[in-house]
């Protein structure tokens, strides 16, 4: 078994609920939910992990149009991906249009 050391730090009071919450939640106890998580952090360079079943999509667009959208996504309260991701399934759920209707047949 690896040598073990003690850590301590104050966290505000509403991170350590929700560290309690997932802790449980995951089965763990507080000295394998920490450990996880910070060897996770080190490992992905301190990246956040990446879920399996998402992948990255990234694109560029002129500077005046990405000016517009953060206006956008400001007035609107919204996030990028979210907006993104509503943009794409809503694409996605349209009718074929008519050329595309034809090409099938």
């Amino acid at each position: 078994m690896n040598p073990t050391k003690n850590l301590c730090a104050k966290i505000p009071a509403e991170l350590h609920a929700r560290i309690c919450e997932e802790k449980d939640k995951a089965g763990k106890t507080m000295n394998q939910y920490i450990t996880e998580l910070i060897t996770q952090y080190y490992e992905n360079g301190g990246k956040k992990a990446m879920d399996e079943n998402n992948r990255t999509v990234a694109f560029q667009i002129p500077e005046e149009l990405f000016q517009q959208l953060k206006e956008y996504l400001k007035r609107n309260n919204l996030k990028q991906k979210d907006f993104i991701l509503r943009l794409i399934r809503q694409a996605m759920d349209e009718p074929q249009t008519q050329t595309e209707t034809e090409a099938a047949e």
